[in-house]
């Protein structure tokens, strides 16, 4: 059991939420306009939880191995950090995911696409590709794009954009400009999620040379931003409502703005980087949340 507690904190199970918040408006969506396949859905979420978790593990390795994660990180204690878990045995596991992502993707893209629509096959092929190549260089290698500011624009790329409108191809093997709003704002809230964690160890990273947004920003600018991306998120999925009204049920997910709005207003009163580290898990449900109500909300009309 002891050998076990390790690797489950290295997953960062916590962390799984908001990687399928955007598999969940493609497929409530898809639904909705009459496309919708059980396999699908379930390999499209196995593919994202892989994935999120390949790069968690990528993450702990790369941070690891630099000393980026030491005494003075104000988040949870890591696993390479610790000595709990080797950089050898890390670098394995990472090997070994590695090959379960992309056996996911491949039943993934046999049950979308069969064997009809070869085109189609291989670009998402190349997709799952170039995903489980972002997911290991954030953190590993001298070129890591998260050690040059480069990890906000990612996460918005393939947590909001790619999540959301790639899922619903798969679905329905086309694209619709409605989803465009949902996505963005599902970007938005998943680069808020980075750009906290980013405000949250901004001292550390900058000791460890890690150059995130927030660090280039200061903490003063990094809040700003971090306020441009919740309220554009609101304001997005709000018009998203309005533009494409069905019912009074579509505009459930107007519950979340509670949490979020006091999320914003906590972060922008705090002036302690270690006092963020609660909001995290606030914001990552949060935006979940949002994800299942505003999916749903299309979903059973009244």
């Amino acid at each position: 059991m002891n050998n076990i507690k390790p690797w489950v904190s290295a997953l960062r199970l916590r962390t799984l939420p908001l990687s399928v918040s955007g598999i969940i408006v493609g497929s409530c969506l898809a639904y909705y306009n009459g496309f919708f396949d059980v396999l699908i859905f379930v390999f499209a979420l196995l593919a994202t939880i892989s994935l999120q978790i390949l790069s968690n593990l990528a993450n702990d390795y790369g941070d690891g191995i630099k000393g980026t994660d030491n005494e003075n990180r104000i988040g949870p204690e890591r696993a390479i950090q610790s000595g709990k878990i080797s950089p050898k045995q890390m670098y394995t596991a990472i090997k070994i995911n590695i090959f379960i992502v992309v056996f996911i993707v491949f039943l993934l893209i046999l049950s979308a696409f069969g064997t009809h629509h070869l085109l189609y096959s291989l670009l998402f092929f190349v997709l799952g590709l170039i995903c489980v190549y972002a997911a290991i260089k954030y953190t590993v290698g001298e070129s890591a794009y998260g050690y040059r500011a480069l990890g906000d624009i990612m996460v918005f790329l393939f947590f909001g954009l790619l999540s959301v409108l790639g899922t619903y191809f798969l679905f329905t093997k086309q694209l619709d400009h409605v989803l465009l709003l949902p996505a963005c704002a599902i970007g938005l809230l998943s680069t808020g999620v980075l750009n906290l964690n980013n405000m949250r160890d901004i001292e550390s990273d900058t000791a460890s040379h890690k150059i995130t947004m927030a660090v280039k920003l200061g903490l003063k600018r990094a809040k700003l931003y971090h306020s441009f991306l919740i309220i554009s998120a609101l304001i997005l999925s709000l018009l998203f409502g309005i533009l494409y009204y069905r019912s009074p049920i579509n505009f459930v997910f107007i519950v979340v703005y509670i949490p979020l709005i006091k999320h914003l207003t906590v972060v922008l009163k705090t002036t302690e980087a270690r006092l963020l580290d609660p909001q995290l898990k606030l914001l990552a449900l949060s935006t979940f949340a949002l994800s299942v109500l505003l999916g749903l909300g299309y979903i059973f009309q009244i």
